[in-house]
């Protein structure tokens, strides 16, 4: 301490000389400032003489790593953003919630192999985390349910809307039943309607449920009155009216988790994985193959009408594993796997990239858990075995014979429709049972055409059999009514919810 003060007497000598130099006034010296520059001592000196901090003394901030949520309702309550400003009808929404403290708990169980996936979906899009809630108003996540309107799946999505969104149909496949191809058709809709009505995400959840030309005509007679067009303040149908306030109500309880509402637990996780077998498939040989029971198999993939995959595919299936474990099967490295020599020159990723997969994948195919490859290694790829045959041969013994039930190829005809007041595609391709999409490329169309009276439509009609009663003589299709004017195909996808069971209807 004694060397420390003489070091400090002979700076400020210097210092003071060196003013004494520069002005001729003698300098003006602060004898408590010097005072208390001798008498300090520095933090590191008494370090070791107390035995705790002073109580003046603060922490410095600790930078932490964002927590992950290991449980998935909780990574989503976090990504919610739609306002829930209190209104009448949302509050009769979350009261119902409330009454009802199983209902999340038991629907979540119902969607715990699917509801990663969808989450993942609607944030790779960058939609709003509360659209992955939907499938919960509109079905309580059942796979297999159809409405009074022929709405079916988690989605409730009608055929027309399926089959504009690329859903495939036939007697072997449903993709409306299949939860991950409907999600991207419903994503694929809601995004088109939310571009349709300006960016406003009530307007287009509105309209996913009664009809584009139904909101907008509640928004056009609002504009007339002078009268606001936010979507509490329009005119729609009671179910639309209640619809989009079920959906607001879940997301504020999932927000504010109330105390009598209980959030489910759900790992943050994929539970399942997507297979591309790329080839025709009996449901029984891959449940053999795989040591899945085919029941449980059946149950993840609802979309499966019947014993295999469809002649036209898809071919992918959801199997109750994680895409890791799925990876390191057996079934899978035996069946969907073959060795690569490492070159020279060669990375991980572009090894992956001709395979057609992620370096976590190839890198969780081959057990590794650093980029590093050598030279002459053998790694396992993923590509199909050509030598793999997943059908069972039915014709092989009579006793198992399936019915050959392909129809039979109809001539065609061509007809020529007038166009009436009234008429939209969707009222035509009902009164003639054929697709929208059909009439779009029959007449060269786009999804956004109007149709004005007296627009001449050609269309390709199935000739009746020779003896077939003729049309004239039988009773006429019933036209679609009550639709308007729409001037677009998807003005008029309303549908009702499905019919649920009693513990779980709103």
């Amino acid at each position: 301490m004694n060397t420390r003060l003489i070091q400090l007497l002979n700076i400020l000598s210097v210092l003071l000389l060196i003013a004494g130099c520069q002005s001729t006034a003698p300098p003006q010296v602060d004898r408590q400032a010097i005072l208390s520059a001798i008498t300090h001592v520095p933090a590191k000196e008494i370090a070791s003489e107390r035995t705790s901090p002073p109580q003046a003394e603060q922490a410095k901030p600790v930078t932490r790593k964002p927590k992950s949520e290991k449980n998935l309702w909780h990574y989503v309550r976090n990504k919610l953003y739609f306002n829930t400003a209190p209104h009448p009808r949302l509050k009769k929404r979350i009261d119902w919630y409330l009454a009802q403290p199983h209902y999340l708990n038991v629907v979540s169980r119902r969607a715990a192999p699917y509801f990663y996936h969808v989450v993942k979906k609607v944030e790779r899009r960058g939609l709003p985390m509360e659209l992955a809630l939907l499938p919960f108003v509109e079905s309580d996540f059942r796979p297999t349910a159809k409405s009074s309107q022929n709405a079916v799946g988690v989605w409730q999505l009608v055929d027309a809307t399926a089959y504009h969104f690329g859903i495939k149909k036939d007697t072997w496949y449903d993709g409306r039943q299949d939860v991950l191809a409907s999600t991207d058709a419903a994503l694929d809709y809601l995004s088109y309607l939310h571009e349709r009505f300006d960016g406003d995400w009530l307007h287009a959840i509105a309209a996913y449920n009664s009809g584009e030309a139904r909101v907008k005509q509640a928004i056009r007679k609002n504009r007339r009155q002078g009268k606001s067009t936010h979507f509490w303040h329009l005119k729609l149908p009671q179910e639309t009216a209640e619809y989009v306030p079920k959906l607001l109500a879940l997301s504020h309880l999932l927000k504010t988790a109330p105390a009598k509402f209980t959030i489910p637990e759900l790992p943050n996780k994929a539970t399942t994985a997507l297979l591309d077998v790329g080839q025709q498939f009996d449901l029984d040989q891959l449940a053999k193959l795989t040591g899945v029971k085919k029941r449980q198999l059946y149950q993840l993939n609802p979309g499966f009408l019947q014993h295999r995959s469809s002649p036209k595919g898809p071919h992918t299936i959801l199997l109750p594993m994680s895409e890791q474990a799925l990876l390191k099967s057996a079934f899978f490295r035996n069946n969907f796997s073959q060795g690569y020599i490492v070159q020279k020159n060669d990375t991980l990723y572009g090894i992956a990239r001709k395979a057609g997969m992620s370096v976590a994948a190839l890198k969780s195919l081959n057990n590794k858990t650093s980029n590093l490859i050598r030279v002459g290694e053998t790694l396992l790829i993923s590509q199909g075995n050509d030598q793999l045959d997943l059908v069972v041969d039915y014709e092989v013994s009579p006793y198992i014979k399936q019915p050959n039930t392909a129809a039979k190829v109809q001539p065609k005809v061509e007809h020529q429709h007038t166009v009436s007041r009234g008429e939209s595609l969707w009222t035509i391709s009902r009164q003639y049972q054929v697709t929208v999409r059909d009439l779009l490329d029959w007449n060269e169309l786009t999804a956004k055409a109007v149709l004005r009276p007296g627009d001449e439509l050609r269309l390709l009609l199935s000739a009746p059999a020779p003896n077939q009663e003729s049309n004239d003589n039988k009773t006429p299709l019933k036209r679609a009514t009550g639709m308007g004017s729409y001037g677009h195909i998807n003005a008029i996808f309303g549908r009702e919810l499905v019919e649920c069971e009693a513990q779980a209807c709103f």
